[in-house]
């Protein structure tokens, strides 16, 4: 069973302004999202959780081993007119943000593609949902804005100006990330740094009770 619209993905416009993204909403096929949200982990707290940290079941683990595999891998090589072969992939799981994220970056590198993978019902806060920016400076001028629900993918081009942010918003926000990445040692170095990250949390949790 395929979790994942990719004739959604094959038809969706690819944008080059200001630098090469695009958007396709639903592409969580809908039949298929409500089981995948049920199984959706529990995460100790706000930040990037890698899954080899966390509890991945259910069709939430089928969904994640589909973005893993060829076909979503293809897909992204034709849209992007880019050769992946070799590539290394990194995935990490959010399900909270603080007030402070968002702040404005291009994102590191060591990155080739990034990918984002909404996985929260509708959105209704003005923060929270990401602007792709034409600008490092203003939030204000942007192209295009996600909310970062329904199984909505972003996925865009890593560049020098490949500039992203949102509004501040604080409490649940669920979204997978994965990136494409220069090297199998950027995974196990960020791997081991967010390992370390999710670890202390659960210690936290443990000693002091959950917060996001």
């Amino acid at each position: 069973m395929s979790y994942l619209d990719y004739d959604a993905l094959e038809h969706a416009p690819f944008q080059k302004d200001p630098y090469e993204f695009l958007i396709v909403e639903n592409f969580v096929k809908p039949d298929a999202f409500a089981s995948i949200m049920a199984d959706f982990p529990a995460v100790p707290g706000a930040g990037s959780h890698p899954p080899s940290e966390l509890k991945i079941e259910g069709r939430f683990k089928a969904m994640l081993d589909e973005l893993q595999k060829e076909p979503f891998r293809r897909a992204i090589e034709k849209k992007f007119d880019i050769d992946l072969t070799g590539r290394p992939t990194m995935y990490t799981v959010r399900g909270f943000l603080r007030g402070t994220d968002g702040s404005i970056h291009t994102d590191s590198e060591t990155k080739i593609i990034t990918v984002l993978l909404y996985l929260n019902d509708a959105w209704v806060s003005e923060g929270g949902k990401l602007r792709i920016l034409r600008s490092g400076t203003d939030l204000e001028n942007f192209a295009a804005e996600v909310p970062p629900s329904n199984g909505t993918l972003l996925v865009f081009k890593r560049s020098d100006h490949s500039w992203h942010g949102h509004k501040p918003y604080e409490g649940q926000r669920r979204v997978v990330q994965m990136n494409w990445v220069t090297e199998q040692a950027v995974v196990d170095r960020e791997q081991r740094r967010h390992s370390v990250s999710t670890r202390f949390k659960k210690i936290k949790n443990f000693l002091f009770g959950r917060a996001a």
